[in-house]
């Protein structure tokens, strides 16, 4: 079955309704190309590019975070990340980032890929890096409001969580779905346990 491409709107204008320290709403009127009089205004968030990491030790083990979260209002099992600062590369956010919250560092970042968190509201991105052979390497640097727990986990009981609804932010399951194969293809060359 084929169809025809949905038609890309038209963008107009923009306008700041919000701004907050972690980011702004902003109304965007867009047009759609072949309906006359359907110019509306739409909702969107501008946010900064995020970064999560998947941390894992040369045993084979993730290190997994848990923290409250505010919108959810529950503790959350996740991967540490953050937002990345102006000029820093997501390979650097995700070192400083998984340093501050866990006082881990290692091996190099690789890049599994990014996503679009909810492209029909949000026009930022989150990069979804793996960092293997990590340990610890120094104190966390948590920010005011963070309190975080952490634990060593094996892939395959990470991912059972995962599929057993354990682990419910959506950009932790992106990245655990990526970070699968990597991990077949790592254990494949010998590199991990």
């Amino acid at each position: 079955m084929s169809s025809s491409p949905p038609a890309h709107w038209h963008h107009h204008a923009d306008r700041t309704l919000l701004h907050t320290r972690v980011f702004d709403v902003r109304a965007s009127r867009f047009s759609h190309p072949h309906r006359p009089d359907s110019e509306k205004e739409f909702f969107v968030i501008d946010a900064p590019d995020w970064v999560i990491v998947a941390p894992v030790t040369t045993l084979g083990e993730v290190l997994m975070v848990r923290q409250f979260r505010f919108g959810a209002r529950q503790l959350s099992w996740e991967l540490p990340g953050g937002v990345g600062e102006p000029g820093e590369t997501p390979a650097v956010t995700a070192a400083r980032e998984l340093q501050e919250e866990t006082g881990y560092g290692g091996g190099r970042p690789e890049v599994l890929g990014w996503v679009h968190p909810n492209p029909a509201i949000q026009n930022n991105r989150a990069h979804l890096m793996v960092m293997p052979d990590v340990k610890p390497i120094t104190d966390t640097q948590w920010d005011q409001d963070e309190e975080i727990a952490m634990a060593l986990v094996p892939l395959p009981e990470v991912l059972r969580r995962a599929r057993g609804g354990e682990v419910t932010h959506a950009l932790m399951l992106n990245l655990l779905f990526l970070l699968e194969p990597w991990w077949h293809q790592r254990c494949a060359r010998g590199g991990l346990i």
